[in-house]
């Protein structure tokens, strides 16, 4: 279900007129701080095991063990020009009018393994990244020389080696000039990534060049998505009278792939409790965390809670926060069982309750150190009301230059084009019902 009681009043108790016992008072579901959730789900999880894995498996993951370089990288020395490879001495005076004329005593491709020896007064043809070759102290580019024989043509020089063939080279060069030297990217025994570290492109890159084929990780958890109520529909099917378009599904999806997790979609589950567990049994095959939305709240036809009361460890709870304030935890499935967070049905509750508390779940079971979103002080320019003993999330607009944030819609837990344009929610602690324009917030920044 997407509706939600999250904002109705408590029923007041009834009175007695003392002429029969009374029936004894039901004792007031406890309401949880936001804080004391986000613990208590943070408590039951840790990070994934950890395992080998091929490196373009490992994308995105975070390193589970320091990464020590086996050998120097580079591992020879070897040019970084197209040129030819000298010996200083020789070059020095060189100049246009009088240049230094060499015998070309060979040619370095890269890859090459049998080098010329370059003596006093020689020079060979070298390509980038090629290995200097022994007796050559720098790498005089092809336009400091004439390409070569003396035709002057550098886009010739080099084509295929000439017999009895000469350079003039046309400027002195220094010693170790364009030569990439062994070992100064990475010596042999340097710690190159440390554990923690998530791999993208450039990690991945460095580990292929010092030679590593696989790596330790915390693997990416496996996140399974899901929305129930019968009212939804899949974008693009005809919406009949009662129903909406299922967009949970595919905001908490987004959201998880976002936070670093692999993450499965499935589709709006109806109200149907043997269809739920189905479904539930289905996926736990395939799941590190379970994320639902929708039937948490105390709804008629909200089923959510009949089945994953079932199978008991699920807690059911009532937070001190608005949006979001009906929440379910817990763990379900054979042995340990998978994580399930069940959310709120309304759209905008959903996702804030995903950054709040899911999110977290995601980054710890990464092993990530930064499990939290980054929260800045900003002026609110305008007066903002909460209600009293919640803490509020207000979808905002943040200017960091400013240093100003301004709310984005209405309080409603359904604006979903308001949430498409906010960059961070503003809090409003429980204690204060009031806040004067101009007044300092936290901000809790979103996305980036």
């Amino acid at each position: 279900m997407t509706g939600s009681t999250e904002n109705s009043p408590t029923p007041a108790a009834a009175c007695c007129d003392g002429s029969a016992d009374p029936a004894p008072a039901a004792r007031p579901a406890r309401l949880w701080t936001v804080d004391e959730h986000l613990a208590d789900v943070l408590a039951a999880v840790g990070p994934l095991p950890a395992i080998e894995l091929q490196l373009l498996d490992a994308q995105g993951c975070r390193l589970d063990e320091d990464v020590l370089a086996d050998g120097d990288l580079p591992p020879f020395d070897n040019s970084s020009m197209d040129g030819y490879a000298v010996r200083t001495a020789d070059t020095t005076g060189a100049t246009t009018e009088y240049p230094s004329v060499l015998s070309v005593v060979g040619d370095i491709a890269a890859g090459a393994a049998e080098l010329p020896r370059v003596g006093p007064g020689q020079a060979a043809r070298i390509m980038t990244g090629a290995p200097v070759p022994p007796g050559a102290q720098a790498v005089a580019p092809v336009e400091w020389t004439d390409g070569g024989s003396g035709t002057g043509l550098a886009a010739d020089a080099m084509g295929a080696a000439v017999e009895d063939e000469e350079v003039r080279v046309l400027r002195p060069v220094s010693e170790g000039a364009h030569i990439r030297r062994r070992g100064s990217d990475v010596a042999a025994g340097d710690r190159v990534l440390e554990a923690g570290t998530r791999l993208g492109p450039t990690q991945l890159g460095l580990l292929a060049a010092i030679g590593r084929a696989t790596v330790k990780v915390r693997p990416r958890p496996r996140v399974v998505v899901l929305s129930t109520g019968s009212e939804l529909v899949q974008p693009g099917e005809p919406v009949g009278p009662g129903q909406i378009a299922d967009s949970n599904s595919f905001t908490l999806t987004a959201a998880a792939l976002d936070a670093g997790a692999i993450a499965y979609r499935v589709g709006g589950v109806p109200d149907d409790a043997a269809r739920l567990r189905a479904v539930l049994e289905d996926q736990l095959g395939r799941a590190d965390l379970i994320v639902t939305s929708g039937g948490v709240s105390v709804g008629a036809y909200d089923v959510v809670k009949e089945v994953f009361e079932s199978y008991g460890g699920v807690d059911f709870r009532r937070l001190r926060m608005q949006p979001g304030k009906p929440q379910g935890f817990g763990r379900i499935g054979a042995g340990p069982g998978v994580p399930l967070l069940a959310l709120p049905g309304n759209p905008v509750s959903a996702y804030i309750s995903f950054e709040l508390f899911v999110r977290p779940v995601i980054r710890t079971m990464l092993g990530a150190a930064d499990v939290h979103r980054p929260v800045v002080r900003a002026l609110c320019p305008v007066a903002l009301r909460s209600p009293a003993g919640r803490r509020q999330f207000l979808r905002g607009r943040y200017t960091p230059a400013d240093g100003v944030v301004e709310p984005v819609g209405g309080a409603g837990s359904h604006l979903v084009g308001a949430l498409a344009r906010a960059d961070c929610l503003i809090t409003v602690p429980e204690d204060v019902t009031e806040l004067p324009a101009g007044s300092e917030v936290d901000v809790v920044l979103l996305g980036g």
